[in-house]
């Protein structure tokens, strides 16, 4: 068998397909074997999450990932880890990352390779794929390639410059199979001129934040960047927005703002409302704020009937209509892809195509921030990798 990506997704499969005894050759385009998998998690790779269930992903077919997670669970890999004694820790909810760096995940995945016998070649370019009667024949830079069964782990359109393409996604047309639009996930937004001007003098500031669209909601940081809004709650909910769209945030998540104020009102009515705010908020961000949010800075004592609730209202309810996102350069994830109908849930096999498969984040099935990508990436290969 031949899996096209050397990837999480396709040095997983290729190494359980090996431990039956199959023979296996991974082949990537690529020079460098595992560059998204290096740079993950900042140089960590959030390998799995505790919590990881099928409520974590996106797709058009929300019950298609339930069985291969069911299969292959965070504590099977998880456990895996442990066997190769690499440390890690959890960060915040429920994020795995290595201790020391990434290179111990794919050191592991390489491992596992090795040990069963599925060959890795690297630099190798795929010119062309034919389908026959007892398989596939592939014409590539290094020759021509026999299989009996082809996995296409190819990935998405994510961070191009580590060599994302859209492969995969030709693969499966070519064969007939239908690909679902695809859009950038986990992603930074980018902000109107009339918003930027005056944010982007908050680049560096962090604030706790629920951001909140189309009925769901994520309670993390947001990021002040120099080209918009970033940090996880933004990463998080990106996947759910769509150009055009509100965002709304709540920079007051854990409590009740204008029950805070009118405390302060009571007990110091003399100081300004920056003053007054500056104890939840950076200085620089309240500078900024109150302008921003068309709110006078006064002494407490100077706001009347419900003018303090509106104030607080401006932060628990703050509506910003985003200008877009910084695309595929900087996403985490593609969303969309391959259709998931066109696929088998037990097996990631094609319907119409056999011995054709594809696995991870090439198809429809897209995670939450938080190593749920990656842990789609290995239960998805797994069940493929018993089969193929």
């Amino acid at each position: 068998m031949v899996v096209i990506g050397a990837g999480a997704a396709g040095l997983f499969c290729a190494a359980e397909a090996a431990k039956r005894g199959r023979s296996v050759v991974v082949l990537d385009h690529a020079k460098r074997i595992g560059g998204k998998i290096l740079m993950s998690g900042g140089g960590r790779c959030n390998f799995t999450n505790l919590f990881a269930s099928h409520e974590n992903f996106l797709s058009n077919n929300k019950h298609f990932c339930k069985s291969a997670l069911s299969r292959y669970t965070q504590w099977d890999f998880i456990g895996l880890v442990a066997q190769y004694g690499i440390a890690y820790h959890e960060k915040t909810l429920g994020q795995l990352f290595c201790d020391n760096s990434a290179k111990d995940i794919l050191n592991l995945l390489l491992s596992e390779c090795s040990k069963a016998g599925a060959a890795v070649t690297s630099g190798c370019d795929i010119l062309d794929i034919e389908k026959h009667t007892s398989g596939f024949c592939l014409d590539t830079s290094f020759g021509q390639y026999q299989c009996e069964s082809l996995v296409i782990a190819t990935g998405g359109l994510s961070m191009p410059k580590l060599g994302a393409s859209p492969f995969g996604y030709k693969v499966a047309e070519q064969f007939g199979l239908n690909v679902l639009p695809t859009r950038a996930g986990l992603v930074p937004f980018t902000l109107h001129d009339h918003d930027k001007e005056v944010l982007a003098e908050l680049s560096g500031i962090s604030l706790d934040a629920r951001a909140s669209c189309n009925d769901t909601s994520f309670n993390e940081n947001i990021l002040f960047t120099h080209r918009g809004l970033s940090g996880p709650a933004v990463l998080q909910i990106s996947s759910f927005w769509q150009p055009g769209q509100v965002v709304e945030f709540d920079l007051f998540p854990h409590g009740d703002l204008h029950a805070e104020l009118q405390k302060q009102q009571q007990q110091h009515a003399d100081i300004l409302l920056s003053t007054a705010l500056a104890a939840h908020y950076a200085k620089r961000y309240v500078q900024t704020a109150l302008p921003y949010l068309g709110l006078e800075n006064k002494p407490l004592k100077q706001y009347q009937g419900k003018q303090l609730q509106q104030v607080a209202e401006a932060f628990h309810q703050w509506q910003l209509k985003p200008n877009g996102t910084e695309g595929y350069r900087t996403a985490e994830v593609t969303l969309g892809g391959v259709d998931t109908d066109e696929l088998s849930s037990k097996t990631m096999e094609a319907k119409k195509v056999k011995g054709l498969y594809f696995i991870g984040e090439v198809m429809d099935v897209t995670g939450w921030l938080g190593g749920y990508n990656f842990q789609w990436a290995w239960s998805s290969s797994w069940v493929a990798g018993q089969v193929v």
